[in-house]
């Protein structure tokens, strides 16, 4: 039986999970390690779901505290407020069958029903390879955003822009902007996940091109059909900033906690079984 080894190659911990990407590796000596060397005792999917639900309450903290020192003290003062929502007016100004129909296009790219069938098929396939990890990294990528979102926009009210507005949304649903950090979720993380992997340069900037102009696509989209201020959006990169962080250092954990099983593992294992003595 292939028993699963610790090492330390390119300055990163690795589980020995064939197929795992460098980018879900721990560091040596980073929070992740230390996180899955504390609970090493734990099944790997315990670690991750604990660093998870760790790394959410964090999140979602520093999202409402950002909201509010948006809603109560920085639209309060100065004429930041005006600017905010003057900025949106000048999109909406500029209104044009085409880029309508484009900024449709956008919100659709950046939100439901296309992010979770995209999300959803990703990880079928790599369940399908049993490249648990890298499907976790995906799947609640958008989930954490998700959960993120939805605490700061109930805790954090704020009415979307003064303007004719395209849908038909909840009018106090304006911060943050889901949308842009769904986006910035899904497509920085799938950037990530390739680049890991393939190092090609024309394919790297290819894709990190790809990567950034869609989510800022997506913002602009959402300003335009009036559904978000450009603080809002500010709101959601924070978000999506988030999120990845917290599934970064949820699969690094987990798989630190699988190296650290499997070095103990190892040491109990004999190297050869006894020769009999002539």
């Amino acid at each position: 039986m292939e028993v699963h080894s610790r090492s330390r190659r390119d300055g990163r911990v690795h589980s020995g999970d064939r197929g795992v990407l460098p980018l879900l590796d721990a560091r040596p000596g980073g929070p992740a390690e230390h996180f899955g060397g504390r609970l090493r005792r734990r099944h790997p999917a315990a670690v991750f779901f604990a660093a998870l639900l760790a790394g959410f309450a964090l999140l979602a903290t520093i999202s409402i505290a950002l909201g509010l020192l948006v809603t109560d003290v920085l639209l309060q003062t100065g004429g930041l407020a005006h600017t905010d929502e003057s900025a949106v007016k000048s999109l909406v100004a500029e209104r044009t069958p085409f880029l309508t129909d484009a900024s449709e296009v956008g919100s659709t790219v950046g939100g439901a029903p296309l992010l979770p069938i995209l999300v959803g098929a990703i990880a079928l396939v790599c369940a399908l390879l049993r490249k648990w990890r890298i499907a976790a990294f995906v799947v609640f990528g958008l989930v954490i955003e998700s959960a993120t979102y939805r605490v700061t926009s109930l805790v954090v009210p704020r009415d979307r822009p003064h303007v004719h507005r395209l849908e038909d949304l909840p009018v106090d649903a304006s911060y943050p902007s889901g949308h842009t950090a769904a986006a910035f979720v899904v497509y920085i993380g799938i950037a990530l996940l390739i680049t890991s992997r393939f190092h090609s340069r024309t394919l790297r900037i290819a894709v990190w091109a790809m990567a950034l102009l869609i989510p800022v696509f997506v913002a602009l989209a959402r300003m335009y059909r009036g559904m978000h201020h450009p603080l809002d959006v500010a709101g959601g990169l924070v978000v999506g900033i988030g999120a990845l962080l917290v599934l970064l250092l949820a699969c690094r954990a987990a798989g630190a906690a699988q190296a650290a099983r499997s070095s103990s593992a190892t040491r109990f294992t004999p190297s050869r079984l006894a020769e009999p003595v002539a």
